[in-house]
């Protein structure tokens, strides 16, 4: 440790590691400081269940904006796999269990299966349509996202106008509503606007439009894969590379107070010695905005409201389907439960209202299909898979009065749901801990906020933003910036924030190299 530093890196989850490297690797002696005993913030691998030897994502889960280049440039060893099924939809429709299936790629069999669900090919084709619009959407935007932020006139001018028209200045409900009729068509593509983002599909704040967005833009082409060994291993190769441009990483250091002026800058933290502070010429901040505002002594905003509930489980087998639908295949890309456009919007009505959605949506990810290395070689051996659920529209208010009630009841709506299309009972096949428990873990927004410090369980910080300048004052500028010249923010607050994308470390990063 030093009495001074170049730059200090306020949080080392993977936007302050990503930044960390980049200055390190410039010469700029650079400290991270994170709270928890291990770097990675919400992207990391545990072991959930005790004397289960099973690594989960326990928070985020999948990689879809993270740059190849950002990839390149710091030299990370990843191994990020395409899924083989993108989606896989249960349904029950005319007294018939049946599923819709998205290839990926596409191939005859998406297209039967839009075909024998609704009746002609009709919407297959609209879906091809749509995407293929979305597609040359995200050529033109995904390349901008790791430059200076660029007018929002000059972005439009290189799109098709009436694209932008319907996913930049109309209501997300809208387009859906005009270009599908099925319903569950409708769902499958709106649920991309939903997740971690409490708002109706009409919302005239167009928050769900952003959602949509960043969640089909990431290298341009908006594919979530896998990374092997969990989300840990992204953050671990973050870590390493940090460590071997020369960063400080210290863990168990809870920063207390950030002073910036414009010229100097300190930070001032506790850890396992005691209160310690350190001078710096930059602060680069990777907590939520709202937290700094408190570490600075400032007014505090609004807080954020996360909007979801992960539920993590361990299965000793893949259960079988009603539809009877190879489980293989259905659960290797996202599972979508009670998502219909209809049961979205009535799903969004009564949380809106306080009440816990009596049909909640939800979505499902089974990573050991993709990457078994996850479970231990007994584990593979027997048939066991991991399973993740997001459940949608679950804002903070609903588990504010009674935490443990709430999080109990919602946990087991969601269940429910899972259970409804299966052939199967769900409990008999979720697998038991060496003390007989169901391997069975969820975390509320509050649970979140408490365990990885996301204000509100919020988890991009607070609402997206468009990823191109708000107006001529942000222009050229990296959505980095802060009221003081020497304090910027490089986490999932910035603006070109959120997911698991070290966007937001990489323009901090460039905001001080390039000045």
């Amino acid at each position: 440790m030093k009495d001074f530093y170049d730059a200090v890196i306020v949080g080392g989850g993977h936007n302050g590691l990503v930044a960390a490297t980049y200055l390190a690797q410039a010469g700029m002696s650079t400290l991270v400081l994170e709270q928890q005993r291990h770097t990675g913030g919400a992207a990391v691998s545990q072991q959930v269940f005790a004397g289960v030897d099973a690594r989960l994502s326990r928070y985020s889960y999948l990689v879809s904006l993270f740059p190849d280049k950002i990839v390149a440039d710091l030299g990370l060893s990843l191994d990020l796999r395409s899924r083989a099924v993108a989606s896989y939809t249960p349904v029950r429709r005319s007294g018939r269990d049946v599923g819709l299936l998205v290839e990926r790629p596409e191939g005859a069999g998406t297209r039967a299966s839009f075909e024998a669900l609704t009746g002609s090919d009709a919407e297959y084709s609209a879906w091809s349509e749509f995407y293929g619009a979305v597609g040359s959407l995200a050529e033109v935007i995904a390349p901008t996202l790791l430059e200076p932020l660029e007018p929002a006139a000059s972005m439009r001018s290189r799109i098709d106008p009436a694209l932008w028209d319907e996913i930049i200045e109309r209501p997300l409900g809208e387009t859906i509503e005009r270009r599908f009729a099925d319903d569950t068509v409708r769902g499958v593509v709106a649920t991309d606007g939903v997740i971690g983002t409490f708002a109706g599909l009409h919302d005239e704040s167009l928050i769900q439009n952003r959602c949509f967005l960043y969640h089909l833009i990431g290298n341009g082409t908006g594919e979530w894969r896998v990374p092997v060994g969990g989300m840990g291993a992204v953050t671990d190769a973050l870590a390493a590379a940090a460590r071997r441009a020369g960063a400080v990483l210290v863990t168990n250091a809870s920063v207390t107070s950030v002073e910036a002026d414009g010229v100097g800058a300190s930070v001032t933290w506790l850890g396992g010695d005691g209160e310690r502070s350190v001078d710096c010429s930059y602060v680069l901040s990777n907590v939520a905005p709202t937290t700094l505002d408190a570490l600075r002594d400032r007014p505090v905003g609004v807080k954020p409201e996360g909007s979801q509930l992960k539920i993590n489980l361990l299965l000793s087998r893949l259960p079988v389907l009603k539809s009877g639908d190879d489980p293989r295949r259905a659960f290797a890309g996202t599972f979508h439960i009670d998502e219909d456009y209809s049961q979205l919007e009535s799903a969004y009505r009564s949380a809106a209202s306080g009440e816990l959605p009596a049909v909640p949506p939800s979505e499902v990810y089974c990573h050991s299909l993709t990457d078994p290395s996850i479970l231990s070689p007994s584990l593979v051996a027997s048939g066991h898979h991991t399973l993740t659920v997001f459940g949608v529209h679950f804002p903070a208010r609903l588990f504010a009065s009674d935490n443990d009630a709430a999080r109990e009841e919602s946990t087991r709506r969601v269940l429910a749901g899972l259970a409804s299309y299966l052939a199967e009972p769900l409990e008999d096949c979720i697998a038991r801990d060496p003390d007989g428990n169901l391997c069975v873990e969820a975390k509320t927004p509050y649970d979140i906020e408490e365990s990885v410090g996301m204000p509100g369980g919020h988890i991009f910080h607070g609402d997206l933003q468009w990823p191109w300048a708000a107006d001529d004052t942000d222009t050229g500028r990296w959505g980095t910036e802060t009221d003081v010249a020497n304090l910027l923010i490089c986490g999932s607050g910035a603006r070109r924030g959120g997911a698991v994308s070290g966007i937001g470390g990489h323009n901090a990063a460039m905001s001080l190299l390039t000045r």
